[in-house]
């Protein structure tokens, strides 16, 4: 688990800049439009598509821009056809990798991510070779200073979490994905504003890097995450902070 919040709170430092770049927009637009299409048009009915506006909203994304995006999903208005494809593979030091995609064109992403996968030391794998190793869950962060563990722990089991845990800067719950939009609310209802909540992939263990593994790990997540059809990558390392911290300063 430690790995997966460390590094998803260098990610939260590094939005700003994916926003400036357009990823941010173009990749909460695909999930919004997917949503749409897998699960239908109405957000009430439709706990992803739910989750897809409230993340676009959270970026500042016009309302505008979020109605067409459903619309496309819905066939209401013509658009390019984006489906979902999830890749697996390994990186150096035996770190299982999960990747998934929202493309027009799954033949260039596959071609794209393997070459990836194989320029920073890893290797794509079959389907399958590393899904059993990640549980989905509800997670969900709160800063520790927010909230005693007694009471925030009583709050969220009532809630639906099966876990709660302390990375050092954060509570982090966790639970069944059907889970999350309850754990917001029971959250929102006492004044606590999640730092993060999403449902994610969750490593059932995680392998402890240093040095050129860890570096290279480090460069090879980033890299899968900069590409324009890469909506999450999920990796199961552990990794000190100070060196992710290094590695993405060095890639900015």
């Amino acid at each position: 688990m430690s790995g997966h919040s460390k590094w998803a709170t260098i990610k939260h430092k590094k939005a700003a800049t994916d926003a400036k770049r357009g990823r941010m927009f173009s990749r909460l637009i695909k999930e919004v439009t997917v949503a749409a299409r897998t699960g239908g048009g109405d957000p009430n009915s439709n706990p992803r598509l739910r989750s897809a506006i409230a993340a676009a909203k959270a970026e500042n994304m016009p309302a505008d821009n979020i109605e067409r995006a459903i619309q496309r999903g819905t066939g209401q208005i013509p658009g390019m056809v984006i489906e979902e494809a999830s890749f697996e593979g390994y990186g150096p030091g035996g770190v299982a990798i999960m990747v998934e995609t929202a493309t027009d064109n799954r033949v260039r992403t596959v071609n794209e991510i393997r070459h990836i996968f194989t320029k920073w030391g890893g290797n794509m794998g079959e389907s399958g070779c590393v899904a059993w190793m990640f549980h989905k869950k509800a997670y969900v962060t709160v800063a520790r200073e927010a909230v005693d563990e007694e009471k925030l722990m009583d709050l969220v089991l009532e809630a639906g979490a099966d876990d709660l845990r302390d990375d050092g800067t954060n509570w982090e719950i966790t639970g069944p994905p059907e889970a999350l939009e309850a754990l917001k609310q029971a959250l929102e209802s006492r004044a606590l504003q999640p730092a993060s909540a999403e449902v994610t992939l969750i490593p059932q263990n995680t392998i402890r890097l240093e040095g050129s593994n860890a570096q290279q790990v480090i460069r090879l997540v980033d890299a899968l995450e900069e590409h324009d059809d890469v909506q999450h990558v999920y990796a199961n390392f552990d990794i000190a902070e100070k060196e992710i911290e290094a590695a993405v300063a060095s890639s900015d």
